[in-house]
C-alpha cells in the first residue's frame, strides 16, 4: 500500500546537539581507531538505500507502506503493521501510525525507528502536530553515524524551530564500555539561528564527574561564529605556565580573522592574529606575533650577548627584550588558466626569535628566512616566472656575510616541445639582478638552447642531446675589481712576476661571458625473465644505462659566484649535465657513467620486493673548473653509488645507500633505513646516516603495543660525530575506540649552545569531543614514522639543513 505523506520531522536537532560541545575531528567512517558505527543503534534491516542529501529531501515524496489500513473522513488514519515511510535519505518505521488529516495530530507508537544519512534513532513513541510544527519523542537512543556519537534522552520537544532535549547523554564509546560521557539536563535549541544552550552539564570519566558546567551556549551546524576556541594550555621550565587563547572573528562569508592573547608566567604577555581570505580568483592567509616585553632574554643573557663557539662577549650585543614578533603572508592570485600572482613574505624581529619560539630542530638549525613575490605562468609546452626573492638573517652566530645574494627581480622562461616523432627542441632562460647587503653584485643572463632526439623502443632507449650555454654578466665596478685582483694575485703566485698595471686592468672585466657547448647520449637497455623464489612469481629486471657527457673547458675563474655550489655526489648526479647548482660555473667533461639496475616484481600483487642499482663515473680528462675551496676532479674513476631497497615480506622495508671512493680507499656516505611493522598498530625503525667530515647519525624509535589498549613509545636520536644527544623520547599510552591517554617524556636540543630540555607532557583525549593537556600526539608524529600508520615514510628531512622555512613557527617550546 502506497500514499502521498509528508514525513515526521524526527531528525531535526538531535544529531548537533551534545556532539557539538567537542569539536569535529574529522575521523572518517573508515577510522579504525573509533568504536564501531553500530554499537548503540545498529543499522535497521528494513530501511531502504538512501538516495539524495538531506537537502534534496523537502523535493522529494513520501511513501507510506504498512499492512493494513483503516479510516474514514474527517476521522483517524490508521496504519497498522510494519509502518515504513521513505523520503530520500530518510526513514521511518512503526508498529502503529495514527493521523487525523483534519487537525494534523499523530502518533507513532512501538518500536519508533528512524534513519537518514547522518544518524539513526530508536524511541517508544513519538506524537505531535503537523500543523503547527510541534513534536515529542520519549525514551529514544540514537547512533550519529558521521561523528562516531551516540547516547539517550528521556524526552524531546520540538516547536517550529525551537527544540528542547530534557536529561541527554552523549558519548563515542560503545554503550557497554562508557570511558566518557556527557550529561545534560535539558538542551535547548533553536535551529534558525544554529544555536543551543545547555543547563546542568556534566562531563564522567568513567562514573566519575570531571567537569561541571551550569550554562553553555554551543553552534548546532557548520555556520561559523565569532567566539572562543579552544585553549592551548602547558607547563614548561622556560615559559613557565603558558596559556595561549584563540578568539575566532566570522568577519564575512569569504574572509575571518583569528586573535590569540598568550600568557607565559616566566616570559610575560604577547598577542597574535591569523586574517584570511578567499574570493573567485584567490586566496590568501596573513599572520603575526607580537611580544612587547620578553623575560627570556634578560633570564638567559650569556646566551645572547656571547658568541656560542668562542664564549667570548659580542662587540655592540643587546637583549632582544622588547617588541619582539613574527609576520608572514601567503597569497595567491589567478589572472587566468595559464597565469597566477603568489607571494610568500616572511620576517622575525631578531636573529634569536625562531630559535626561542620553536621546539624542534629546525628552529635551531635554520640559518634565513626567505621571501618571494611572484607572477607564474605555465602552458602545455612552456613556462615562466617573474619574481623577487629576499633573505633575512635568522641565526646570530652567522653574520649577514653568510646569506645568499637576493634576486630583485629574477626572470625566468622555459620552453620544450616535439618539433616531430623523432626531434624536440627547447630553450631555459634566466636573466637576474643580484643585491646583497655586504657584498657588491651585479646581473646575470643566462640562455641553454638544446636540441634532443628520444630514440626509444619497448626494451631500449637512446636520446642523444646537444646543447649551448651562453651566459653574460654586468657587475658592479666594485666586485669587477675584486675578480680583478683576485686574478692578479693568482698570476703572481704561479708566474712568479707582479703583474703590471695594465695586466690588472685588462683581468678587470666588469662584463664577462662565457659560451659552451654541451652534448650527451643517454642509452639503456631493458631485459626481464619470469623466475620462482620460495614459491612466489616474480618478474626479474636487468637495466643497463650508460650516459656520456661532453663539455670542452673554458677558464671562467672571471666569473663572480652569486648562487652557485658543487652538489653533493649521489645517484641522480650521475646523469646530470653539470655538478654545480647553479650557471655561474659549467663543469668541463669528458666522462662516461656506466649504472646497472635490477628489480624484482611481485606478478601476484605488483609489489617491487627489492631495486638494486649501482653506478660509477669514468672521468677521461683532469676537471680543470672548479670553486674555490674545492678539490679538483682528477682523471680516473669516481666513488662507486649504490643503492638497494628490499621488502622481504609485508612488514619489512630495508633502505641502504653506500659510496665508496676506490682511489682513497675510504666510504664518502652510509645510510640505512628499516622498518618493521608490529602487529596492526606498532612499528620500529632503526637509522643510520654517515657523511665523511660532515656527519654521523643514529636514530632508533618505536611504538610497541603491549595488548591493544596499551603501548609504549620512545625514540632516541644521537650524533656519533659530536657526541651529542639530539632527542630523547619515553612514553606510555593507553588508547580505546573512544579514550586515549599519553604520558611522554622528552629531552631535546633547543638552542645552538647544545643545552638540553626536559619536558614532561600528559595528554587525556576524549575521541570526537577534544583533549587536555600538551599536544603529544604531534610530537608523536613526528619522531616516530608511522606511528599513526599512515606515515611510513623511512627517512625524515634532516634536522641539521639551513634552510629556509616558514617563519610562523610558533609551539611551546
Amino acid at each position: 500500500m502506497r500514499t502521498s505523506f509528508r514525513l515526521l520531522p524526527l531528525s531535526l536537532c538531535i544529531a548537533l546537539a551534545l556532539p557539538a560541545y567537542g569539536q569535529d575531528d574529522g575521523y572518517g567512517d573508515d577510522d579504525w581507531a573509533l568504536c564501531p558505527v553500530g554499537d548503540a543503534v545498529p543499522a535497521f534491516a528494513d530501511a531502504p538505500a538512501p538516495t539524495g542529501t538531506p537537502q534534496q529531501r523537502i523535493e522529494q515524496p513520501t511513501d507510506i507502506e504498512g499492512d493494513q489500513l483503516e479510516g474514514q473522513q474527517d476521522e483517524n488514519t490508521i496504519v497498522q503493521g510494519n509502518v515504513a515511510l521513505s523520503r530520500g535519505d530518510q526513514f521511518l518505521g512503526t508498529d502503529r501510525l495514527t493521523f487525523n488529516s483534519e487537525t494534523g495530530q499523530y502518533v507513532a507508537e512501538g518500536s519508533v525507528r528512524y534513519s537518514d544519512s547522518g544518524m539513526r534513532i530508536v524511541a517508544e513513541r513519538a506524537e505531535g502536530n503537523q500543523q503547527d510544527d510541534s513534536h515529542t519523542i520519549t525514551d529514544l537512543r540514537y547512533q550519529l553515524t558521521e561523528r562516531r556519537g551516540n547516547g539517550g534522552a528521556e524526552r524531546i520537544e520540538l516547536k517550529g524551530e525551537q527544540g528542547a532535549l530534557v536529561g541527554s547523554t552523549y558519548s563515542t564509546c560503545a554503550p557497554s564500555e562508557r570511558a566518557w560521557e556527557l550529561r545534560a539536563n535539558r538542551i535547548d535549541i533553536d535551529t534558525e539561528k544554529g544555536m543551543g544552550v545547555a543547563r546542568n552539564a556534566t562531563l564522567r570519566i568513567g562514573k566519575v564527574p570531571v567537569l561541571y558546567v551550569p550554562w553553555f551556549m554551543f553552534p548546532i551546524d557548520d555556520r561559523r561564529r565569532t567566539g572562543l576556541l579552544y585553549p592551548a594550555v602547558s607547563l614548561s621550565g622556560r615559559n613557565g605556565f603558558d596559556w595561549k587563547q584563540p578568539i575566532y572573528l566570522n568577519l564575512a562569508p569569504n574572509y575571518d580573522a583569528t586573535v590569540t592573547p598568550r600568557i607565559m608566567t616566566e616570559r610575560g604577555a604577547s598577542i597574535g592574529g591569523e586574517f584570511r581570505w578567499l574570493y573567485p580568483k584567490g586566496e590568501g592567509t596573513v599572520s603575526g606575533t607580537w611580544m612587547p616585553k620578553d623575560k627570556l632574554p634578560e633570564n638567559e643573557p650569556f646566551r645572547y650577548l656571547n658568541n656560542p663557539i668562542t664564549g667570548l662577549p659580542i662587540p655592540g650585543a643587546t637583549l632582544p627584550t622588547d617588541n619582539r614578533g613574527q609576520f608572514s603572508l601567503g597569497a595567491t592570485h589567478y589572472f587566468n588558466k595559464f597565469w597566477r600572482a603568489r607571494a610568500s613574505l616572511g620576517w622575525v624581529s631578531d636573529t634569536h626569535y625562531l630559535e626561542d619560539f620553536s621546539n624542534s630542530l629546525y628552529g635551531v638549525s635554520t640559518y634565513s628566512i626567505g621571501s618571494t613575490l611572484g607572477v607564474y605562468g605555465q602552458g602545455r609546452h612552456w613556462s615562466a616566472s617573474f619574481t623577487a626573492d629576499r633573505y633575512q638573517l635568522t641565526d646570530y652566530t652567522l653574520t649577514e656575510a653568510s646569506l645568499p645574494f637576493d634576486r630583485l627581480p629574477r626572470l625566468f622562461a622555459q620552453w620544450n616541445r616535439p618539433l616531430n616523432d623523432w626531434l624536440h627542441a627547447g630553450i631555459d632562460a634566466e636573466a637576474v639582478r643580484f643585491r646583497h647587503d655586504v657584498f657588491d653584485a651585479g646581473s646575470r643572463l643566462d640562455v641553454k638552447p638544446f636540441v634532443e632526439m628520444p630514440l626509444e623502443g619497448g626494451s631500449w632507449f637512446l636520446r642523444p642531446r646537444l646543447a649551448y650555454r651562453y651566459t653574460a654578466y654586468k657587475l658592479e665596478d666594485g666586485l669587477a675589481t675584486s675578480i680583478g685582483n683576485s686574478l692578479a694575485q693568482r698570476y703572481a703566485a704561479t708566474s712568479g712576476t707582479t703583474p703590471t698595471p695594465e695586466l690588472i686592468a685588462q683581468l678587470t672585466n666588469a662584463g664577462p661571458t662565457r659560451s659552451l657547448p654541451i652534448s650527451s647520449i643517454d642509452a639503456g637497455l631493458f631485459f626481464d625473465r619470469h623466475t620462482q623464489i620460495r614459491g612466489d612469481n616474480y618478474l626479474q629486471t636487468l637495466e643497463p644505462r650508460l650516459f656520456y657527457l661532453r663539455v670542452p673547458y673554458e677558464n671562467q675563474d672571471g666569473l663572480p659566484l652569486f648562487d652557485t655550489a658543487p652538489m653533493t655526489f649521489s645517484w641522480g648526479q650521475l646523469f646530470r649535465d653539470n655538478r654545480y647548482t647553479g650557471p655561474d660555473r659549467q663543469s668541463d667533461a669528458n666522462q662516461l657513467t656506466t649504472a646497472l639496475t635490477t628489480r624484482l616484481i611481485n606478478e601476484d600483487d605488483g609489489r617491487e620486493r627489492l631495486a638494486a642499482s649501482i653506478g660509477q663515473i669514468r672521468y677521461f680528462d683532469d676537471t680543470r673548473v672548479i670553486v674555490p675551496g674545492e678539490t679538483p676532479v682528477e682523471r680516473g674513476k669516481s666513488a662507486w653509488i649504490a643503492d638497494v631497497s628490499v621488502a622481504p615480506s609485508d612488514r619489512w622495508q630495508i633502505n641502504a645507500s653506500y659510496q665508496w671512493d676506490p682511489k682513497f680507499r675510504r666510504e664518502d656516505l652510509a645510510a640505512l633505513r628499516a622498518r618493521y611493522l608490529i602487529g596492526d598498530a606498532g612499528v620500529v625503525n632503526v637509522g643510520y646516516r654517515y657523511r665523511r667530515d660532515l656527519l654521523e647519525q643514529a636514530d632508533f624509535s618505536f611504538l610497541y603495543p603491549i595488548n591493544p589498549n596499551w603501548s609504549v613509545v620512545g625514540r632516541y636520536y644521537y650524533s656519533l660525530l659530536d657526541k651529542k644527544e639530539l632527542e630523547t623520547i619515553a612514553g606510555v599510552q593507553w588508547e580505546s575506540c573512544c579514550i586515549a591517554v599519553r604520558l611522554v617524556g622528552r629531552r631535546y636540543l633547543r638552542n645552538r649552545t647544545g643545552d638540553l630540555n626536559n619536558s614532561i607532557q600528559l595528554e587525556v583525549e576524549l575521541k570526537g569531543l577534544g583533549s587536555a593537556g600538551q599536544k603529544t600526539e604531534r610530537v608523536l608524529r613526528r619522531a616516530i614514522l608511522g606511528y599513526d600508520r599512515d606515515d611510513l615514510y623511512l627517512v625524515p628531512p634532516s634536522p641539521l639543513r639551513r634552510d629556509t622555512v616558514d617563519p610562523t613557527l610558533d609551539s611551546n617550546p
